[in-house]
C-alpha cells in the first residue's frame, strides 16, 4: 500500500505557507528540556550520567574519549569509509578556506579617528554530533572542517553511544581525523547543557553548533542566553519546485532520501502541473514501499510530506521562498533564472542536482537552517567560528572637530555625561 502523500491545489500561496509547518518546539518538548538543561546545570557530572542511562542507548563507562581511543576507532572502518570521509573532508576544507581567504583586516583613517576591523576566531566551540540508533560521521565533518578552516583551538565534539556505550566507529573516526581535540560520549538535551554550562568532566564552550532533533534543537534554544548558538537545525526539510518537464521519478526519490532521516522530516513538492504531482505522489509512496527504512519513510510522509499544485510556477516559487525550508531543489528548465526568486532557502541546488549529493559530496555544508531559519541566515561555515573585533582610536583633533555631533546627540539622548566625558579631553 503505497505511503500517502497529500496533494493539494493551493491558490494563495501566503495564506497556505503560513499554516504548512509549525516552527516552534511542542511545549510538552520545552518543558522536558528545561528540566533536563536544569538538572544538568545543578547536578553535573552525576546528573549527566543519569540522563544518559535514562534516554541513551546505553551508559556510557567514561563521559570523555581519550585520544587513544580515537585514533583506534579508525582501525574499526573500513578503507572505502575511511576514504569518503577524507574526500569529503577534503572538499569542504577548500570551500572554507575561499571563505577565510575573504575575512582580511583593514584599518581605515577617518580623519584623525583610526578604525580596525578584524576578523580572530572563537577560542572554543562545541559541536554536536548525532548518533545513538544511527550514525552521522558527515556531521562530524561539517561541523569540525569549519571551525579548524577559522582557527578555533578548542573544538569540543558530543555524540550520544549506541547500544554499546561507545560513539559509532566511523564517527568516532571522522571527528578524529578532522581535527577535534575533545569527544564526549553524551547526546540529547543533557549533551547540550554540559557544553553550555560545563560539568567537572566537560569544560564549557564559546558556541554549539550542529544539527540533532526536536530536543537537541529546544535544548540549543533553551542555553542560548547563556552560551551562543550557530542555529535551529532540527529535523531535515526537503522543497521541490518543479516544473512539467521534471523527472518525477527523480523528484519522488529525493522525497523519500530526506524522509528516511526520522518522522520529524519534512518535504515537499511544489509545481504548476497536476499531472506531475500526481506522478510525484504516486512514485513517493512506491519508493517508499520498497527502501529498507520504509517505516520511517512512510511515517514522515504522512505525517509532514504535501505536494502542492499551484497556479502557476511563479507561484510554486514563491510558496518555496515564504516556506524558507532547510533544502529547495529548482528542477525546471531554466532552473538558474527560476533559483533566482528563492532568496529564503539554506540551500539551493539547480536542476537535476539532488540534496543528497550536498550531503556528501560537492563541498557545501549540509548543517543548514531549519524552521524558516533560511530567511536570515546560510549553511554553517568558518563565519560561524570567527568574530569581528574592533579597535578605535581618535587625536584631540578629531574629538575637537567631532564635539559639535557629540553635544547634539548626546543632548538629544538625554545624556550629558556622553558628552562631557569627550569635553574633558578637550581642557
Amino acid at each position: 500500500m503505497p505511503a500517502p502523500v497529500a496533494v493539494r491545489s493551493v491558490r494563495d500561496v501566503e495564506r497556505f505557507a503560513a499554516g504548512a509547518w509549525c516552527a516552534a518546539p511542542p511545549p510538552r518538548v520545552t518543558r522536558a528540556v528545561s528540566s533536563i538543561v536544569e538538572g544538568v546545570r545543578r547536578g553535573g557530572d552525576a546528573a549527566l550520567l543519569r540522563y544518559e542511562a535514562r534516554f541513551g542507548a546505553a551508559r556510557p563507562r567514561a563521559i570523555r574519549v581519550t585520544p587513544a581511543q580515537a585514533r583506534a576507532a579508525r582501525s574499526r572502518a573500513s578503507r572505502a569509509e575511511l576514504a569518503a570521509v577524507r574526500a569529503a573532508a577534503a572538499r569542504l576544507r577548500r570551500a572554507e578556506a575561499s571563505t577565510v581567504s575573504l575575512l582580511r583586516a583593514r584599518t581605515l583613517r577617518l580623519g584623525g579617528a583610526t578604525v580596525r576591523r578584524e576578523f580572530s576566531a572563537l577560542r572554543s566551540v562545541g559541536c554536536y554530533v548525532p548518533g545513538g540508533a544511527a550514525r552521522y560521521p558527515s556531521s562530524a565533518i561539517m561541523s569540525i572542517v569549519p571551525a579548524v578552516a577559522a582557527g578555533v583551538p578548542r573544538i569540543a565534539v558530543a555524540s550520544p553511544p549506541g547500544p554499546d556505550g561507545e560513539i559509532d566507529a566511523l564517527t568516532l573516526a571522522a571527528a578524529d581525523i578532522c581535527g577535534a581535540t575533545e569527544i564526549y560520549r553524551m547526546g540529547g538535551a543533557q549533551a547540550i547543557a554540559a557544553m553550555a554550562h560545563g560539568t567537572r568532566a566537560v569544560r564549557p564552550v564559546d558556541k554549539i553548533v550542529g544539527p540533532g532533533g526536536p530536543y537537541v534543537t529546544a535544548a540549543k534554544l533553551a542555553v542560548s542566553a547563556t552560551v551562543a548558538i550557530d542555529m535551529a537545525a532540527g529535523p531535515t526539510e526537503l522543497g521541490i519546485v518543479a516544473d512539467a518537464g521534471a523527472d518525477a521519478g527523480h523528484a519522488a526519490l529525493d522525497l523519500v532520501s530526506q524522509a528516511e532521516h526520522s518522522p520529524e522530516a519534512r518535504c515537499f513538492l511544489a509545481t504548476d502541473s497536476a499531472r506531475l504531482a500526481r506522478r510525484v505522489a504516486q512514485a513517493a509512496g512506491e519508493a517508499a514501499e520498497a527502501t529498507p527504512r520504509s517505516r520511517i519513510v512512510r511515517e514522515s510522509l504522512s505525517r509532514n510530506a504535501f505536494v502542492a499544485v499551484c497556479a502557476s510556477l511563479p507561484s510554486a516559487l514563491r510558496l518555496a521562498d515564504l516556506l524558507a525550508p532547510e533544502h529547495v531543489q529548482v528542477m525546471t528548465r531554466s532552473p538558474e533564472r527560476d533559483a533566482a526568486r528563492i532568496r529564503s532557502a539554506g540551500m539551493v541546488l539547480l536542476g537535476d542536482t539532488p540534496s543528497a549529493a550536498s550531503d556528501y559530496a560537492l563541498g557545501s555544508n549540509h548543517i543548514l537552517p531549519t524552521d524558516r531559519g533560511g530567511r536570515s541566515r546560510g549553511p554553517l561555515s568558518a563565519l560561524d567560528f570567527v568574530r569581528l573585533r574592533v579597535t578605535a582610536s581618535a587625536t584631540r583633533a578629531a574629538l575637537r572637530a567631532s564635539m559639535p555631533h557629540i553635544d547634539a546627540l548626546a543632548a538629544a539622548e538625554g545624556l550629558p555625561a556622553h558628552a562631557d566625558a569627550v569635553r574633558g579631553r578637550l581642557r
